[in-house]
């Protein structure tokens, strides 16, 4: 097997209600279930509810790493199959005015995460908002997760152009979710890349679907991920190809230099 570091993979949306964090959560179950270790930060701080998804009720969150006497080991979550949780907390304003001592605590917390760490996949909040581009720009690679409806790919498409505006190199994967079939989610897609390829001059990534399933709402309504409670549901099925997608895609991976930590965490409180 190949050597691999620690993908930093940034899930996003342009707008609300497209199912993002309940892509991320399963996605993560999924990429667990390959023999890969998975930590997913819950990087909404507006509202942070990837732990009422998996109902989790977790003591600790980020702000006592910060403001506290905890270690990020210790706030940590343990989530389905083995994946674990960093939590937030709604309204965490004080994270704008970090101390420099507070800053590189935060970068040496995560990059002690390397050794034993394969995805850090960050659920941010929807949007355009300052924390969320900062995100988007200092992770490796972002996952745009966008619904059929044209609102959805407007504001996807949105949130592609700022990333790519800033930073033409960067890795962007696109995620079609709730669709009735493959074909409806690859003219989606194909509607999304023609805009970019004609006034970005790039092209995106198609990472896969994931097919409009009545397990997904019942499954949401338990708090529980329907990957765990309908692993042969069509949804799960394709959250199991999204995962062999990411793992077709594998290379050594910069995560292992501390200075991509150091960038995730400094650009995102500056």
């Amino acid at each position: 097997m190949r050597s691999r570091g620690t993908r930093i993979i940034a899930v996003t949306s342009g707008k609300g209600g497209v199912g993002k964090t309940n892509a991320v959560a399963n996605l993560a179950v999924a990429l667990s279930e390959l023999d890969r270790k998975v930590v997913v930060f819950d990087a909404d701080f507006g509202l942070a509810n990837i732990d009422v998804l998996l109902g989790l009720t977790p003591r600790f969150h980020l702000g006592h790493v910060l403001f506290g006497n905890k270690s990020l080991t210790e706030i940590m979550v343990q989530g389905p199959n083995g994946i674990r949780i960093i939590p937030a907390s709604s309204g965490l304003q004080r994270l704008s005015e970090l101390t420099s001592e507070q800053r590189n605590f935060l970068v040496e917390s995560f990059a002690d995460l390397h050794s034993d760490t394969d995805y850090l996949l960050i659920d941010t909040a929807a949007g355009i908002s300052r924390n969320v581009i900062h995100f988007l720009l200092s992770a490796q690679e972002v996952i745009v997760v966008s619904a059929p409806e044209p609102t959805a790919i407007v504001d996807g498409y949105a949130v592609i152009k700022i990333i790519l505006k800033e930073e033409p190199s960067k890795t962007v994967h696109v995620l079609i979710n709730s669709v009735q079939r493959e074909e409806e989610a690859r003219e989606v897609f194909a509607q999304i890349n023609s805009v970019v390829r004609r006034f970005l001059g790039r092209e995106v990534d198609y990472l896969g679907h994931v097919t409009k399933d009545p397990c997904v709402p019942q499954a949401v309504r338990s708090q529980v991920l329907v990957t765990s409670q309908f692993p042969e549901a069509p949804a799960s099925r394709c959250f199991r190809q999204l995962a062999r997608a990411l793992m077709h895609q594998e290379t050594v991976s910069a995560g292992a230099d501390s200075l991509i930590w150091e960038r995730l965490l400094n650009d995102w409180v500056n």
